[in-house]
């Protein structure tokens, strides 16, 4: 099953596609832009001394692609041999990895703001699950990919590491206004970014509480003299970023302000939608060398 990823044509209509899954009876969902294609599962290639949530590897096409088994991530029953067994091959933070999963039932269409935060569920599945959407009187869950793949190899995320090379800098009172819905990258944005001089710095968990700060700071006066960057995810409960962008674009109060989008999702195939909204940059993570070199240029 090749995805279609030319089936929401338009940018910024807070709208998504999820493939939907099913694990032990429950059901899950990933977004559709992160996904290649979907094939029969069939064995990887055991790995000594990998992390236990790798099953091994996969040959696709001459590529050698990690497998990760979601069953044993989320503590959830493991079945064996069914036939409807699944490899969800996918594309995010400028990596390929396979997800095993029992079924693939189809694509369903979401607006946004259907999308729940998951409050005390996420407690209990240790920040493994970033929103949840109430669908035929039950309810699928989706699983935070970029998270689950960090807790594998947290050299795949934003480290400090990556900005050493940027050198001793002076603090700067310019404040940024960044839009992210993982607790996680939150916290480790704050650090690297604080580590290079950026502290002024109001987080939200999603574009629709960015978009209403900006709205009460607009009440004060000039915008630019409360914020002067926004930086935005893509994937985000209520408001995506792509929407964020195009509703700041849009209003005069707001569209002086420089977007730069922060996401996995920053591909060739996908930069289209950022330019389309009118974003001022688009970096993909866990490139934070790149997005505080983007910051220097706009606001410095």
């Amino acid at each position: 099953m090749q995805t279609n990823k030319g089936i929401l044509l338009e940018s910024g209509t807070n709208e998504l596609e999820i493939v939907e899954f099913t694990i032990a009876n429950s059901r899950f969902g990933i977004n559709v832009i992160k996904v290649r294609e979907i094939i029969p599962f069939f064995p990887a290639t055991k790995i000594p001394f990998s992390h236990p949530n790798i099953e091994g590897v996969v040959s696709l096409r001459g590529e050698v692609v990690p497998v990760v088994h979601l069953a044993n991530v989320l503590r959830l029953p493991v079945s064996a041999g069914k036939p409807s067994e699944k490899l969800i091959i996918t594309e995010f933070n400028q990596l390929k990895v396979a997800f095993h999963v029992e079924n693939v039932a189809r694509i369903d269409r979401f607006s946004w703001e259907a999308i729940e935060q998951p409050n005390d569920l996420a407690k209990d599945l240790e920040g493994l699950i970033t929103g949840i959407i109430h669908f035929d009187e039950d309810m699928i869950l989706l699983p935070d990919f970029e998270k689950i793949i960090f807790d594998i190899n947290p050299h795949t995320g934003i480290t400090k590491d990556r900005i050493k090379t940027v050198g001793k800098r002076e603090r700067s009172a310019k404040k940024i206004l960044i839009a992210e819905d993982s607790a996680l990258l939150r916290e480790l944005l704050r650090e690297t970014l604080e580590e290079v001089g950026y502290a002024n710095l109001e987080f939200c968990v999603d574009g629709s509480e960015a978009y209403e700060k900006l709205e009460a700071y607009a009440k004060k006066g000039d915008i630019q003299n409360e914020i002067q960057l926004v930086i935005t995810d893509i994937e985000m409960p209520k408001m995506d970023g792509h929407h964020l962008t195009k509703r700041i674009k849009e209003d005069e109060r707001f569209n002086v302000l420089p977007v730069i989008i922060f996401s996995s999702l920053i591909t060739n195939d996908l930069k289209h939608k950022g330019e389309r909204v009118g974003a001022d940059a688009q970096v993909s993570k866990p490139e934070v060398f790149s997005l505080v070199k983007q910051i220097d240029q706009y606001i410095l």
